[in-house]
């Protein structure tokens, strides 16, 4: 029996590399006089070509027989691009011959990089559905800023502590920026694919991951211009505080790990608060059967995040010199008034204080739960302002039953 290191083998997973990727063109090249040149038996011979250059003369051999059948494809393509532009067999039949050839050194790595190829070959009519119709411009759009965000973007960015006080990553400013765009984008994906069965409630759970307060604004005014709209609005509203809470998890856990764990009971006890008192307006709302539309747009903002990430980043120097001249009494100042604008802003700031080992955990759990209360007060403020008296005398008990689990929670930790 032969083994996994033997040549023959390793020739034999060449040959099956391309009988693979052969079944599938051979499944689209036509027939008659216009058929395309390469099929089963091409791909397979290629690979097994592939293969049999690198035993007998090693990568030189390999790169000559890739050169001739690259030379074959265009000659290939010359004859039939009249009928079918496209490049995609001529491309494929290249890249078999490297995969046979890679199979002689990293079998494993070349056998799925032939799955892949296949799964891709056969996808075509999915794929060109998905990119010309499921997704729209703006959203494919984002999808190349996030890549770009992701994979260009972070790896170029100094992962050590800069500025004055030391109090400012970039790498960790960064990796909240691409958090914040994943959350958006997952909470409009959510909405996308659930449809409009859940209406607003919905809406504003995957809303409140790009802004609790703008949710609760925007809930307000619909609510306000549309009373019919009232509850499952405030339904709406009320869940993107566990948006809130969800974000709040995520961004502790990028920033500091061992703060995140401090502040796990109050972030249970909150969350837990907050869902089910959204989830009894929810299940109110759905049985009043009012729609809302999932139409396409953007995933997430690119201005937003970057917003808010120079707002940390101020919140971060702001409170590393409250810390410096003032110590905790600083902190814990500089988070209540970042909570006004943005709770997870101050959480951060604290949380990178944590990590620069500048402040311990269990001191940050007040700061941040200041953080959190200034923030319910401003949504509370929204509330009032944007729905009126009925829509907030509806919103504002939720709002006070979660901070008030929050603050519960960490008075029994603490205390332990």
């Amino acid at each position: 029996m032969l083994s996994i290191g033997e040549p023959a083998f390793r020739l034999a997973c060449a040959l099956a590399i391309g009988l693979l990727i052969g079944a599938e063109r051979e499944r689209r090249k036509g027939e008659g006089p216009q058929r395309s040149p390469a099929g089963l038996r091409t791909f397979a011979l290629a690979s097994l070509l592939g293969g049999v250059s690198v035993v007998l003369g090693g990568n030189l051999l390999l790169a000559v027989t890739t050169a001739v059948i690259a030379m074959f494809s265009a000659v290939a393509y010359l004859r039939t691009h009249e009928q079918d532009p496209g490049l995609t067999s001529e491309a494929a039949l290249v890249l078999t011959v490297l995969l046979g050839g890679l199979a002689q050194s990293e079998t494993a790595t070349a056998s799925a990089l032939a799955v892949i190829v296949t799964v891709l070959l056969a996808a075509r009519g999915r794929l060109h559905h998905f990119v010309s119709t499921v997704i729209s411009e703006e959203e494919l759009t984002d999808a190349l800023i996030f890549a770009a965000a992701t994979l260009v973007v972070l790896p170029l960015m100094p992962n050590r502590y800069l500025g004055p006080f030391g109090a400012i990553n970039p790498r960790t400013i960064w990796n909240i920026v691409i958090l914040m765009m994943s959350i958006s984008a997952g909470g409009y994906v959510a909405v996308r694919l659930l449809g409009p069965r859940f209406g607003l409630p919905i809406a504003g759970l995957a809303s409140g991951f790009v802004s609790s307060t703008a949710t609760i604004g925007a809930m307000g005014a619909r609510a306000l211009q549309e009373p019919a709209l009232a509850r499952p609005a405030v339904a709406g509203a009320v869940l993107s505080t566990v948006a809130t809470i969800v974000q709040m998890t995520a961004v502790l856990a990028a920033t500091s790990r061992a703060t995140l764990y401090q502040m796990r009971y109050p972030l249970i006890a909150s969350g837990v608060a907050a869902l089910a008192y959204g989830a009894v307006l929810t299940i109110m709302s759905v049985r009043q059967q009012v729609p809302l539309a999932a139409q396409k747009g953007r995933a997430f903002s690119l201005k937003s995040a970057v917003f808010f990430a120079g707002m940390i980043a101020a919140m971060l120097f702001l409170s590393a010199a409250l810390n410096a001249w003032l110590g905790k009494a600083g902190v814990l100042a500089a988070a209540a008034v970042a909570g006004f604008a943005d709770t997870h802003s101050a959480a951060v700031s604290v949380a990178s204080l944590v990590a620069a080992s500048k402040f311990t955990a269990r001191d940050a759990v007040l700061p941040i739960l200041a953080g959190l209360t200034t923030n319910t007060i401003s949504k509370a403020a929204i509330a009032i302002s944007t729905g009126g008296r009925r829509f907030a005398m509806q919103i504002i008990p939720g709002l006070v039953i979660v901070i008030a689990a929050a603050w519960a929670a960490a008075a029994f930790a603490l205390g332990n």
